[in-house]
């Protein structure tokens, strides 16, 4: 990669608009909440590593959220491990771990007592094997698996049903082109992407955070279970069917190819992992 390459790629932002997880904070632990969605974003691969994020203006209007309570979420995620800032003419804030590294114990918000912020930025444990990460989840996967089942067709479907917008579109397809890439680096991130611009194309911010919640449950199984290369073949295959359908405006065949996706992608966790 040239120089120019590692300068645009460290150079670019990611969009404020479109991020399921950039919706409003609301409840009274807004520090706990703002942090815990900066982590999400990250983990589910929304903000890749190398890029940077919104502008704090941006961001914190999007949030709703003040510019000071953005400022310390990114400094308990800085700490952790997942954050980077830089000065300069291309300084900002850029993501530079998925997985972060473990915050030190009893870490808050200065003058307040440790609650949720140790729990919210202590990235997902990748201990032992997939089958041992599916009983430590127990009855939590079939829940997450049922709920994936009902929102993700959903979304699909009510994609299907819109008007999209020509930016919209393309986002969808430059999103599918990706999710096709094999490199077990970026696969995952680029597969749950994929989901997320799906939902996204649903219109709705409380099915696409819907979606975002499943897809960080499921998150390190799906990245714990063996490579097979029939099953990447297969998914790729029925995420092309699912987009066609959205962008051909066919609602009944979105939703039914999605459900037929999501009941692929549980058969194969449940009978590899349990």
């Amino acid at each position: 990669m040239s120089s120019d390459a590692v300068t645009a790629k460290q150079g670019r932002e990611s969009p404020v608009v479109a991020m399921p997880l950039w919706r409003p904070v609301r409840g009274g632990n807004a520090f706990e909440i703002t942090v815990s969605r900066l982590a999400q974003a990250i983990k589910l691969g929304l903000v890749a590593e190398g890029e940077r994020l919104p502008a704090e203006r941006e961001l914190a209007e999007k949030l709703q959220v003040s510019r000071v309570t953005l400022r310390e979420a990114i400094r308990a995620l800085r700490e952790a491990g997942y954050l980077e800032s830089r000065r300069g003419r291309t300084g900002g804030t850029f993501v530079v771990s998925r997985a972060g590294t473990p915050p030190v114990a009893g870490r808050s918000r200065p003058g307040r007592k440790s609650t949720a912020p140790v729990a919210a930025v202590t990235p997902l444990a990748r201990r032992g094997t997939a089958a041992d990460l599916a009983r430590e989840m127990g009855d939590t996967l079939h829940d997450a698996l049922d709920f994936r089942r009902v929102v993700e067709p959903g979304a699909a479907g009510l994609g299907a049903s819109r008007a999209l917008a020509a930016a919209d579109r393309q986002h969808l397809v430059a999103c599918l082109t990706d999710s096709r890439g094999r490199d077990p680096a970026t696969r995952r991130v680029a597969d749950s992407r994929l989901h997320l611009a799906i939902a996204g194309a649903s219109g709705s911010p409380s099915l696409a955070a819907a979606v975002a919640d499943v897809q960080l449950t499921l998150d390190r199984l799906l990245a714990a279970i063996p490579v097979i290369k029939r099953n990447l073949d297969h998914s790729d295959a029925q995420h092309t069917r699912i987009v066609d359908a959205i962008l051909a405006g066919d609602p009944a065949a979105a939703r039914s190819l999605m459900e037929e996706h999501c009941d692929g992608t549980a058969e194969l966790l449940l009978g590899l992992l349990t």
